[in-house]
């Protein structure tokens, strides 16, 4: 096995909302990641997640990058920015100049770098003349980037699959626990490791819901999920400030709850 190690850099995406473990802590494609590689690697493989919800790009950077360079890491996965699309004062050319400079430095450091391309989220969500985009131009400067530097590129939006509703958890932002276990098998595709293959299994479409009833589940969507980001945004707080990385440091996977199902 090429890697004794492997960091998370990220946000939500990376931290593994909304996939639960039995606890209610949260899984989520890293650590399903980590458990995959360190299985082949054995007991001595280390794994940290840095990764919080909320998080922002210039927090990531200015919070995780230095910490995971301090590990040493073999493999780093970078995700972030998804927060900042989101946000009025989004500055897109800040960012792209910026995030080729972290995946540079990371690069520098020795380490195999993971990327992504997200996911078609807009499809589900208001804003989509704003935000739509921006995530497109996202996602086309993590390609370059990607190629620029040699960094591993997990294209998540060229995969239709991710259209389906059933990936994605009900505040229709985060990924459900099918789609952590899709993102972990593209993972490991993309560093020519063999995924679980149930992970790929494509879980059936929910049923057309009545117009009626549907828009009663976007109303109660606003009232449980679209209402309190909209009262953070107001109050400059955010859905991390309270949470700290839940693998703050290099240690090996746990045996404590499955990895599978």
């Amino acid at each position: 096995m090429r890697w004794r190690n492997f960091v998370a850099v990220g946000d939500s995406f990376t931290e593994g909302l909304d996939d639960p473990y039995p606890d209610g802590s949260f899984r989520g494609w890293a650590d399903l990641v980590a458990a995959t590689l360190a299985a082949e690697a054995g007991p001595d493989f280390g794994y940290a997640n840095l990764a919080i919800r909320g998080r922002l790009f210039g927090n990531v950077v200015a919070e995780q990058v230095p910490a995971a360079l301090r590990m040493r890491p073999d493999l780093v996965s970078f995700a972030a920015g998804g927060n900042d699309v989101l946000r009025r004062n989004f500055d897109p050319a800040a960012l792209v100049e910026r995030f080729d400079q972290v995946v540079a430095e990371l690069r520098a450091s020795g380490a195999d770098v993971l990327l992504f391309r997200f996911a078609d989220v807009m499809s589900r969500l208001p804003g989509q003349r704003l935000v739509a985009p921006r995530v497109a131009l996202l996602n086309r400067a993590v390609g370059e980037t990607a190629e620029r530097h040699g960094a591993k590129l997990v294209d998540l939006f060229a995969d239709d699959v991710f259209l389906n509703p059933a990936l994605w958890s009900p505040d229709r932002l985060h990924l459900s626990a099918a789609g952590h276990r899709r993102v972990a098998a593209r993972v490991l595709a993309a560093l020519d490791v063999v995924p679980d293959e149930g992970w790929l299994v494509v879980p059936p479409r929910p049923a057309p819901t009545p117009w009626l009833a549907a828009r009663g589940a976007d109303l109660r969507w606003v009232g449980q999920h679209f209402a309190p980001w909209i009262k953070r945004r107001l109050t400059g707080r955010s859905s991390g400030d309270t949470i700290t990385a839940k693998r703050p440091a290099l240690a090996p996977m746990e045996e404590q709850f499955p990895f599978t199902g």
